[in-house]
């Protein structure tokens, strides 16, 4: 009998304790989710616009306008945005129900904003999305959300 008083001292044990197994499990778990948040990807440092209402997408075809002039898509660095519509068709050819996300820094002209936009909607990209940082409501020194209509 496992737990309880036993009868004869040269009886083997069968039953396995799992108590100790759970618990080192449950620490390597919790190991590993404090060390996810620190394994970081190369990026650009972007200053993103905040928004109330952002949150992640999933990115297939990313775009990122840093404020020095420079393009990156799908993290690779290239000449200039006019690359963008060919690289977009070809990716578009790949998949039909492409989506892209254009990740601009706050510094960043809006008509370059718009160029790229163009674009992507020369390369019939219909699914576009802005990369912005959420913010938690009620944040000091961000616009408040505007309100709903009323019926």
């Amino acid at each position: 009998m496992a737990g309880g008083a036993q009868d004869d001292p040269n009886e083997t044990i069968t039953g396995i304790n799992v108590t100790p197994l759970v618990d080192i499990m449950l620490v390597l778990l919790i190991i590993f989710m404090v060390t996810a948040k620190l394994i970081v990807s190369k990026s650009v440092p972007l200053d993103l616009p905040k928004a109330a209402s952002g949150s992640d997408i999933q990115t297939v075809f990313s775009i990122v306008l840093a404020s020095d002039g420079t393009t990156q898509i799908d993290s690779k660095t290239v000449a200039g945005d006019d690359t963008i519509l060919a690289q977009a068709r070809a990716a578009r050819e790949k998949n039909p129900e492409l989506r892209a996300i254009i990740k601009a820094d706050a510094a960043v002209p809006h008509g370059r904003v718009i160029h790229v936009l163009d674009l992507l909607k020369q390369a019939q990209v219909a699914k576009i999305a802005f990369g912005v940082s959420p913010v938690a409501p009620g944040v000091p020194g961000t616009p408040a959300p505007a309100p709903a209509p009323s019926k």
